[in-house]
């Protein structure tokens, strides 16, 4: 039987959770999907609020992931602990509120989720994850297991995905907003894209205002970054599973205007 997988990327500010919230329902229809997880870490700029993770699970999205900005909005601390569909990257440190693993019930029986951050140009360093997975999936006991990695390395992003391929269903890569041209399935079986791109502004850097952006890069003193104004996209990726085997027979970048 085939199962079929949305990703979405990194969800940006108010228009772009609105965007999402608008159209996530009939994009499932559309392509038919079965499951659906979608990164949420910049819904609030920085961070995702509780109010926000709820209406991302509302508008269709079976779990929330998240990343390096998890902690940015105070206010989704009580619902890390509390809401079994909402994910932080694992391998922050253990005594932080959350879970990086969920478990969760579909059609095809039992779906694993996991959440990583990587460490190269990250602004702390988390927990090795290549040596994190390892120990996750000696736990599991499903063949259907998904995993965002949430990491700014391109190359930290393709060593995770041949590492886990033919172990593990589909890998993308969240984090820098820009969609890459490599979504497919690798040589052993696991879906990949090294990132699925971003839910926001389509004028924008990475759904920031141009200008803010620009200033920073010319060294000029910049305000707290803005969302940039304008229309919006989806972006992300399509997976789709043997439920025999746990493994992808076909990877679609997607995205919606």
């Amino acid at each position: 039987m085939e199962f079929r997988v949305l990703a979405v990327g990194d969800v940006v500010g108010s228009s772009g959770l609105e965007f999402l919230k608008k159209n996530l329902r009939s994009v499932k229809r559309h392509y038919g999907i079965d499951f659906c997880v979608v990164n949420g870490e910049n819904a609030a700029m920085v961070g995702l609020s509780r109010d926000q993770a709820l209406d991302m699970l509302d508008a269709g999205a079976d779990v929330v992931t998240l990343g390096n900005h998890t902690f940015g909005n105070r206010s989704i601390l009580s619902e890390l602990d509390e809401n079994d569909y909402l994910l932080r990257p694992y391998n922050l440190a253990p005594q932080l509120p959350g879970r990086g693993v969920g478990v969760y019930d579909s059609k095809a029986g039992p779906v694993a989720v996991i959440n990583l951050l990587g460490r190269c140009g990250m602004d702390f360093g988390p927990d090795n994850p290549f040596l994190q997975i390892e120990r996750i999936l000696k736990d599991l006991d499903t063949k259907l297991i998904l995993l965002d990695f949430h990491a700014e390395a391109t190359s930290e992003k393709l060593a995770m995905g041949y590492m886990l391929d033919g172990r593990v269903s589909a890998v993308w890569g969240t984090h820098t907003h820009v969609p890459t041209a490599d979504c497919r399935v690798l040589s052993k079986g696991t879906g990949y894209q090294t990132d699925i791109g971003m839910t926001g502004p389509r004028e924008s850097i990475l759904g920031i205002r141009p200008e803010q952006s620009i200033a920073k890069f010319r060294g000029n003193l910049t305000s707290r970054y803005e969302a940039a104004p304008g229309p919006c996209s989806l972006q992300g990726a399509v997976f789709t599973i043997d439920t025999a085997t746990g493994l992808c027979t076909k990877a679609e970048a997607i995205e919606i205007t």
